[in-house]
């Protein structure tokens, strides 16, 4: 018996931590994504997009369900040439999540005036009919999806949402130009970075902010104990080191970052 509890045990320790590393890895490599523009244009080679019309996602059915298509870069230029739109409207996509292979998926509404091309929105019932599926409000099929899918759904919609209600710098309105994998807009003319952020739920959380990559690793070296961490004006403390939260930090830390694109 105690042979057998002690191989379970060590076989739950062995699952979770694969767990650990595999959702760290993957937050890594959407974080290179996120701030190397040509990195991300390189994942998009190999990637998957999944498409929007005026912020509803392309859906097909499926039984009692609903699926949501993925197209690669090569099907939606083909579609975009079909349709007489400029293959350059891709550039409107914005990083969405990736597989744990590392597909980068992307997500793009065509039905919106595109700020990289000159073209128009295409009309919905043209790209339904070439795409054999429907453009549903993602309210209405909710409940109707998967969980994998209705999560990166909801992600999509809400950040093209945002890109689409700042076009504009707040402060000289000018017209702010994204990042490629759309994970910030910054204002040309005086610099100021704009991030994506769905506002604190002060319910849930008593603050939030963004901490550099020398704050999170000043803030590990810290050897004291974490009640003293409390009492003391630190830009911020970490959970106890028993906790999940401090070691995905630590591997996040101290894992050497590499390029994990495929050559």
């Amino acid at each position: 018996m105690s042979l057998f509890c002690g191989t379970a045990c060590r076989t739950k320790s062995f699952l979770c931590y694969r767990l650990l590393s595999t959702f760290v890895t993957k937050t890594r490599y959407l974080f290179e994504l996120k701030e190397d523009d040509d990195a991300c244009k390189k994942a998009q080679q190999t990637g998957a997009f999944y498409l929007f019309h005026s912020l509803a996602p392309l859906l097909q059915k499926s039984e009692h369900q609903y699926l949501a298509p993925k197209h690669s870069l090569l099907e939606l230029e083909r579609l975009l040439g079909k349709l007489g739109q400029d293959t350059q409207r891709i550039e409107d996509s914005v990083l969405i999540g990736c597989s744990e292979q590392q597909e980068a998926w992307f997500a793009l509404d065509l039905g919106l005036n595109s700020s990289s091309s000159i073209n128009a929105s295409l009309q919905k019932s043209e790209m339904e009919k070439e795409l054999k599926g429907s453009f549903i409000e993602l309210r209405k099929a909710l409940f109707q999806l998967n969980v994998k899918d209705a999560s990166l759904l909801s992600t999509a919609q809400a950040l093209l949402h945002w890109h689409g209600a700042h076009q504009f710098c707040s402060r000289s309105g000018q017209p702010t130009k994204k990042n490629m994998a759309g994970s910030k807009r910054v204002c040309p003319s005086n610099e100021i970075i704009y991030y994506p952020q769905i506002q604190v739920n002060l319910r849930e959380l008593e603050a939030a902010a963004w901490f550099s990559y020398d704050e999170v690793a000043t803030a590990l070296r810290r050897n004291k104990p974490y009640t003293q961490q409390q009492s003391e004006a630190f830009a911020f403390w970490l959970p106890p080191k028993l906790a999940i939260a401090h070691q995905l930090i630590k591997e996040w830390v101290e894992k050497p970052t590499c390029s994990t694109l495929p050559v």
